[in-house]
This record gives C-alpha cells, structure tokens and sequence, in this order.
C-alpha cells in the first residue's frame, strides 16, 4: 500500500528545526495565557475582581486578552452563522423572501436592544455566573459583526459568472461540493476583507457590549471597551490614551499575525485568466513555510478540508421537472403564511403599545426617523464620494493596500465615544448646532464598510479586463462608467447596504453626546430612542426600533434591492 509523501517529510530531517521551536513555543504561551483568561469566565459573579474594572494601566494586558478573546468567539459564531444563512437565502427563492429582510432589520436594531431581550436568557444558563454574562457580551459582538460577512457571501453567491457554473455542471458536481470548490473560493477575498471589517466593527460596540444591566444592576465585565467606558465617567485622559494605545497594538498584532495571512491567501482565489499585480508574501507566511512541523500539519490540515468539501453528499441527479417554472400554487399559499405571520406579528407589536402610545407619538417618531433618514442619505454620498475612489486605487494596488490595510482597522476601530469631548467641546466653545454637527458621528464607525468592500472588489476585478481597457486606452470618465464601476459595483451595493443599516444603528449614539455636565442632543429616531432607554420607557423604545427597522427595510427595498438586483442580473462577469 502507497502511502502520501509529503513534501517535509521527503527528506531524512525529519526532526523540528529552530523554526519550529520557536513556533511551538509561541503556541504554548498564546494556551497559557488563553487558559488563564477563561479561566476567570467560570467564576462566580460575586468573586472578588469578577466584575468590577480598574484604571490601573498594568490591568490593561489582561483586559485587552479578554476582550480579544470575545471578539474572536464571535467571530468564529459569526462565520458559522454566514456560512449557513447566506447559501440558503442565496439558493433558496422562498427563503431568500424572508432571510433577507430579516437581515436588514437584524442590522438595524440597536446593540442595546440585544442585549435588553438576551442577557437574561443567558444568565438563566448560568445563574450566578459570570460565564452568562460572557456569553451576553459575545452575542452583543456578534451582533456588530454577522451581518456584513452574512451580506458579502451572499453577494459573492449571487454573482458567481455563468461560465464557471456551467463548468462545475459539466464536471457533475454536486451542490456541496460546488459550494466548497466553486462558490466559497469565489467568494473569498470579499469576506475576508469583510472579516476585517467585522473585527473592527466589533471594537466599534465593544464599550457597551462589556457594560451588562438588569433590572438594578449593571456589570462591567474586564475589558478595554470597560476600561475606556469607566475612563470616560471619570474624565481621565491618561486613562483614555493608555486604552488607546492598547488597542492600537492588539490591531497591529492580529493583523499581522491573521489577517495579512489571509488576504495573501485570498488573493489566489481571484477570478482572471492572466497575472495580475500581487504583493510579496507577509512575513507571517515566510516565517511558517521555514517550519517542517507546523508545514506538515497545515497540509494534513489541507487535505481533510479539501477531503471533507469534495464529498460528493446529494450523490444523483435531480429529476427534471415538467416545467422550469415555480408552482404558483406553493408561491400563494407561501405568501399567505408570511402574510399571516406579519399580521400576527404587527398585531402582537400593537397589542403592547396599545395604551401607552398614542397616534401623536407614533407620528413624532416617524418624523424623527425621516430627519434621521435625511443624515444617513447625505452621510451616504459623502461616504461614497470619498472613500469609492480611495477604494479602487488601493485594490488595483496590493502593495499599497497591505501598508495602509492596519491603520484602515484601527480607525474602523476607534470607538466613536472617544470623539465626544472634543465634538463636544468644538460645538460648544463655537455655539453650533448640535443638528448639523453632530451628524457626522454617525458615520465615523460605519463609512469603512464602503472602503473595505470597494478595496476587496477592485482587488478582486480581472487583470484581462484592466489590460483590456488599457490596450483599447479606456481612460478618463469613461474607464469609471465602463470599466471600473460595473465591476465592483456589487461589492460597493453590499458596502453600502450595510453603512447605512449600521449609521441607522449608530444614531442611537451619535445624536446624544455629552462630556462632563455638558449633553447635546440632535433631533432624530436615535435621541428618540437613546432616551427612551435612560427613561425606562419600553414602550417608546420598542416604538422606536420598529420605526428604525421599518425606514430601513423601506430603504434598502426602494434603493438598495433594485441595484443589487441589477448588479447580478447585469454586471457579473461571464
């Protein structure tokens, strides 16, 4: 019996070589500390240091390790999450009907009102524990990071070329393995990019995904976003700054360690049939192709997952149906449930408010929601007018988008809460209106899901078809209309699809600033809601965030839907 010859093991060197010791010694200590961290998940809430936050800047390291650590589990729930939800709204006409909608008003909602109808039901799996109150905090994160990664795979889905699906047709793949070979690969230098966003999104709603409360009782779970949350009550600037700078070096190492790995990975899944332009492999990726151990274990590694997605599961072909059309009848009696199910839901929703909302209330909010939706429109353009050129010059560069890819993360990081002295401060030392200036706050954590989408889009555009335009000397105003725009047009549609859910969501932050004894407000559905909640008012909180989902799912079916529809019907490579 052959057996498989591994390239590391072609030789008689099979012992680890210095390379490898230092690698096992790094991964031993990343254990070491992760144990040591969990650890403190499994305490009791009333241990002492379980929940409570100091200044002191020599608890920062722990701090950081334990929110890194939530962040990543919600980013391995998240992935689970994409990669189950996208290919069934993607495939499935029906279901795509509701899961998409459902994604749209899922981003919408604010992160404040997860956490108000989950943190019970966790404690309840852990009652006294701080281990529910952990798992609250990465369902919070979770929050800020499925639905973009969600939307880019199923946008990938959407547009994969005609060609290629009739070349998987003609090697009878079946539908796992062409989801695994064909559509994922395919799909892949847009989701990382989108993973990247989604970790930045993460710090973004880190400070009040840590800070827990029920009933009475608030806890603040050892964190950065804790840390800089107690800072700001305090007014502690070295405070501010050590977090800061925390942050910055946690960005910088997985980053380095992680994510420039994985764009270089990426890259190979791009769809052309010359050479494009592609940077130099990251250090990262240097330094394990010099092991032997851990070179082995990727590849074996390698196998299986190439073993496990070339499983030909759904083995025969489907029966052809007597026409290629949907039943009519199903799509009925399909409509009608969903039909019933609003209805019920609307009913359940005006049940609650019945009593404690008046029709004058309800009109306030819609009006609130109309001038919040005036924002999001002009953040909207600016955002595109910016960062859309920014975008293409950095994807057609690999080079330059390596250099500027950590310092792009940090600032989609940077909490939008360490803005508001200085907007505060700014807007008042000048008398100005809070209405206007206080909007772009709204922006400053969502307008990255532009760039990053726009960056993996022109990354990922053809090399033929930029020499193509370059032969035919394409240039111009004409190279953006004809060339460029239609084909990240996709990415740009999903970018913007998830800015302006996610500025939608921020205005519950953004339009209540405050510093000290100072506190400006800006008329709109955010302060609407933002003080509803301080009043304890669920009533008008659930009012708002119905209002808020319905403006957004409103939005994306006038605008977003149509272009996104035009872009798979029209401007998908073939």
């Amino acid at each position: 019996m052959s057996s498989t010859a591994y390239p590391a093991l072609a030789t008689t060197r099979r012992l680890p070589n210095v390379w490898d010791l230092a690698a096992i010694l790094c991964v031993f200590g990343a254990l070491v500390a992760i144990a040591s961290a969990a650890y403190g998940t499994i305490a009791p809430i009333s241990a002492p240091d379980a929940v409570s936050v100091s200044l002191d800047p020599r608890n920062l390291p722990e701090y950081a390790l334990r929110t890194t650590l939530r962040m990543f589990a919600a980013m391995v729930a998240s992935l689970l999450f994409t990669f189950t939800f996208a290919p069934l709204a993607a495939k499935s006409r029906r279901a795509g009907l509701i899961m998409i909608p459902a994604l749209d008003i899922l981003q919408s909602v604010p992160i404040l009102g997860f956490l108000s109808f989950t943190v019970v039901f966790f404690m309840s799996l852990f009652p006294g524990n701080v281990l529910g109150l952990e798992l609250a905090a990465i369902f919070a994160i979770f929050t800020s990071q499925a639905w973009n990664m969600a939307f880019s795979l199923y946008q990938s889905l959407k547009t994969v070329p005609p060609d290629l699906v009739e070349a998987a047709r003609g090697f009878q793949l079946t539908g796992w393995q062409r989801f695994w070979r064909l559509e994922v690969p395919f799909g892949m230098p847009g989701l990382v990019w989108n993973m990247m966003m989604s970790m930045s999104g993460g710090w973004f709603f880190v400070v009040a995904s840590e800070a827990i409360s029920v009933g009475d009782n608030t806890w603040k779970l050892p964190g950065i976003g804790s840390y800089v949350a107690l800072a700001l009550d305090q007014r502690d600037l070295s405070a501010v700054f050590y977090a800061i700078t925390a942050m910055l070096v946690l960005i910088l190492l997985y980053d380095q360690l992680l994510f420039r790995p994985l764009v270089a990975w990426s890259a190979k899944f791009r769809f052309e049939t010359t050479a494009g332009a592609t940077a130099g492999d990251p250090w990262m990726l240097k330094l394990l192709r010099r092991t032997r151990w851990l070179r082995l274990a990727g590849q074996w590694t390698g196998d299986i997952v190439g073993k496990i997605g070339g499983m030909r599961l759904g083995l025969g072909r489907r029966r052809p149906v007597a026409s290629g059309k949907p039943s009519r009848l199903v799509d009925v009696i399909y409509g009608l449930v969903l039909t019933a199910l609003a209805a019920y839901a609307l009913w359940r929703i005006a049940d609650f408010a019945a009593g404690r909302i008046t029709s004058d209330e309800v009109l306030e909010a819609v009006g609130l929601g109309c001038i919040t939706m005036l924002r999001v429109v002009v953040l909207m353009i600016v955002a595109s007018l910016i960062w859309v050129p920014i975008g293409v010059w950095l994807g057609l560069r690999p080079v330059w988008a390596r250099r500027v890819q950590p310092l792009a993360q940090f600032l989609a990081a940077f909490p939008a809460n360490l803005l508001f002295p200085p907007f505060v401060v700014f807007i008042v030392r000048f008398q100005l209106n809070p209405n206007i200036w206080l909007t772009p706050l709204m922006v400053l954590g969502t307008q990255w899901y532009i760039l990053f989408n726009v960056v993996a889009g022109a990354a990922a555009f053809p090399s033929d078809l930029k020499e193509a335009a370059s032969n035919l000397r394409v240039g111009g105003w004409l190279w953006w209309r004809r060339v460029i725009m239609p084909g990240i047009f996709s990415y740009f549609i999903t970018g913007a699809i998830t800015a302006s859910g996610g500025s939608w969501n921020a205005a519950i932050v953004a339009e209540v600033a405050s510093w000290g004894d100072t506190k400006l407000t800006a008329r709109g559905l955010g302060a609407y809601i933002a003080q509803a909640t301080d009043a304890g008012d669920m009533a008008k909180v659930v009012l708002g965030v119905v209002v808020m989902s319905a403006f957004v799912v409103l939005f994306n079916r006038l605008l977003w839907r149509p272009l996104y529809a035009y872009a798979s019907r029209r401007l998908t490579f073939s």
